[in-house]
This record gives C-alpha cells, structure tokens and sequence, in this order.
C-alpha cells in the first residue's frame, strides 16, 4: 500500500491510528505484568493479538517515514495506562478499557466518515476504510467485554480516572497528527 497516494490528512489519521495502536498494545502489556487476576489476564491476552493484528495493518498502510516519533511516549503512557489501573484490581482495568475504547470508536468513526462512502475511484481509499472499519468493530467488542465484565460503573475517582485517561487519548491524537 505504500506506493499508492494518500491525501496528507489521511498520512496524519493513519500515524494517529499506528501510534493509538501501539499504545494499546502497551496497555494490555501493562496489565499482563501487573495482574495476577485469571479473568483480567484472559480479557488482555485476547485482546492484545487484536491490537498486534490492528498494529500489523496500519504499518502496512503507513510508511515507517511518516510513523509517530513519539512512539517512546506512546509505548510509556500505554504501558503506565494498563499497569496502574492493574494495580487497582479487574474493575479498574475493564473501566479503563472502557473508556479507551469509547473514544477509540468515535476516533475511528470519523476516519471513517471522512473517508465517504465504499465505492471511491481510488482502490487504496477503500482499502484502507475496510481496515478502519474492522478495527473499529474490535474496539466496540472490546468496549462491550469491558463494560460487561465492570459489572458496576465506577465510582468519584474511577470517573475522574476515565475521564482523564479519555482526555490524554484526545492529547495523544493531537500530538501524534503532527509529530
């Protein structure tokens, strides 16, 4: 796919997308070193092959030129998003997932809108929504699991943690769009 032309503004999304991916590879790292939860390490451990898969099709999409170079950053703050709510115990993680995978739905949603309808002339657009669409079905499964597997919604500091942990993954995409 690298040879074919990609608008600017679909290079800036997909580094997004490859750097969200990485830290969600990250997150699922984290919470495997830190969990000894049976149910948690389950939920992670499936959910990291979807994420190394997603990871595999962005790179296949985006040159290594045009990657994030904040990919250390991204590696840390995923790893530290996963392991401290681990610390915490199963509920904390599943609202963690929660809230990264609500905004990764809207995130990958308007991608998706931006790219208009299947059918465009250039056979690389439709390519790359495919894949934005699969991945985007992962995280709502993913979104699904956790909130089922919270059971309960979180309390004062589990909303205050969520909501920042919503807030760095907006700052996260703001910042890998143009460095």
């Amino acid at each position: 796919m690298y040879g074919a032309t990609i608008p600017d503004w679909l290079i800036r999304d997909l580094r997004s997308d490859h750097a969200g991916e990485t830290g969600a590879i990250w997150i699922y790292q984290g919470i495997l070193l830190v969990s000894s939860n049976r149910s948690v390490r389950d939920f992670a451990e499936r959910h990291l092959i979807s994420e190394r898969r997603h990871l595999r099709e962005i790179e296949a999409l985006l040159p290594l030129a045009h990657r994030s170079r904040l990919l250390p950053i991204w590696r840390v703050a995923g790893f530290i998003t996963g392991a401290l709510p681990a610390l915490a115990g199963a509920r904390s993680v599943f609202h963690t997932v929660e809230a990264v995978e609500e905004f990764v739905d809207s995130h990958y949603a308007a991608q998706i809108q931006k790219l208009g309808p299947n059918g465009d002339s250039r056979q690389s657009l439709n390519v790359i929504r495919a894949i934005l669409i699969d991945c985007r079905g992962d995280e709502i499964d993913h979104f699904n699991e956790a909130r089922k597997l919270a059971i309960s919604r979180p309390g004062p500091v589990g909303r205050l943690w969520c909501a920042l942990v919503a807030l760095g993954s907006q700052l996260a995409v703001a910042c890998a769009r143009r460095i």
